[in-house]
């Protein structure tokens, strides 16, 4: 070794820096997309009628918006994101736009858990969420379905919000929430 030389060390290859294909990105998305759907809470147990009282107090029924929107979180995600489709059925165009739209959000950003490779060069975190970003507003603006999608989302969230607040949530809701967390 030469004084003033730096010995050169090798580091070892992680999981997280081996590329792998767009296939595999695309396959290793779609089975997340399947277990986070798999998560979801039996809809029987959504909107099962003993379960709904008027809340007593704001800061009850801000309580129990917390509480069921942490437990219901994926149906009510399902909820808000079929009455944002429904509300684009008027022009299928639309909703085929919107439905590649939502499918690139989800393999692209939502359920990757691998960095994205193009041409041998990683793409950065950042860089995919302005592409996704931009495509999302093109869309809108191509499609002019804005004020649709405003409609149908905030019908959604406002389902869900009646929900929240008039659905008590149950002794067993608590436990199974803990569950689901320590098991994912």
């Amino acid at each position: 070794m030469v004084v003033g030389q730096t010995p050169k060390m090798s580091t070892p290859a992680t999981y997280a820096s081996i590329p792998i294909s767009g296939a595999d990105v695309i396959s290793r998305s779609f089975k997340n997309l399947s277990t986070a759907v798999s998560s979801r809470r039996p809809w029987p147990e959504v909107v099962a009628a003993n379960a709904f009282h008027r809340p007593d107090s704001l800061t009850v029924a801000g309580e129990r918006i917390r509480k069921n929107a942490s437990y219901f979180l994926i149906n009510y995600t399902i909820l808000i994101l079929g009455c944002a489709m429904i509300s684009v059925v008027g022009t299928p165009i639309s909703l085929m736009v919107w439905a590649l739209v939502l499918g690139m959000w989800l393999i692209f950003y939502f359920f990757r858990e691998d960095p994205l490779f193009v041409g041998g060069q990683r793409v950065s975190d950042r860089l995919v969420l302005l592409c996704l970003g931009l495509g999302s507003v093109l869309a809108v603006w191509f499609t002019g379905v804005l004020e649709n999608l405003v409609v149908g989302v905030g019908i959604g969230l406002f389902v869900c919000c009646v929900h929240a607040v008039s659905r008590n949530p149950l002794e067993g809701d608590e436990d199974g929430l803990r569950e689901s967390v320590l098991t994912h």
